[in-house]
């Protein structure tokens, strides 16, 4: 099982209306140039929500369709592989206000459940799902800071060129 965490940093925003950005699935393949394609079956506020994902991965696709939640009230969004290229993809969105900013916490645990080539595969789309969240976030609200190590930070702007 791998873990992914990504930290970020909205100054001057609103917590409730950075998560409702956030929600908004359809967006990321305008902000995040590894998203090939996002479809929104069903979103917030309606009880069952669901969403389907493509991200461009080594040569090809990786692929899945997620059950979302919406706690609002909590400011946190969480999700759950219902069907995809993962055999476990699992996590949660946080969000808190911290004065005039808000933090954005993005964690999920993934795992293949191909033992052999975890080695290979789990950087690999630990990187893709890591810099897609950091493209996102900054592409929704401009200076967007990203705490950590993830490629592309200053970079991740629309318009800029996708990282290598």
């Amino acid at each position: 099982m791998r873990h992914v965490l990504l930290e970020a940093l909205v100054p001057g925003a609103k917590a409730e209306d950075v998560l409702h950005a956030v929600r908004r699935w359809e967006r990321y393949p305008e902000l995040a140039p590894h998203v090939q394609s996002t479809t929104v079956h069903a979103t917030y506020p309606k009880p069952d929500c669901a969403s389907s994902w493509e991200l461009h991965f080594r040569s090809g696709l990786l692929r899945w369709t997620e059950r979302d939640e919406f706690l609002v009230d909590a400011l946190e969004i969480r999700f759950e592989q219902t069907e995809g290229d993962f055999d476990t993809f699992r996590g949660t969105w946080s969000l808190a206000q911290r004065g005039d900013d808000v933090t954005v916490r993005f964690e999920a645990d993934f795992d293949f459940g191909i033992p052999s080539l975890e080695g290979i595969l789990d950087p690999i789309a630990e990187r893709v799902v890591m810099e897609t969240i950091a493209w996102a976030v900054a592409g929704m609200h401009p200076g967007t800071e990203i705490l950590g190590d993830v490629a592309g930070p200053e970079s991740a702007r629309p318009g800029a060129a996708a990282p290598a």
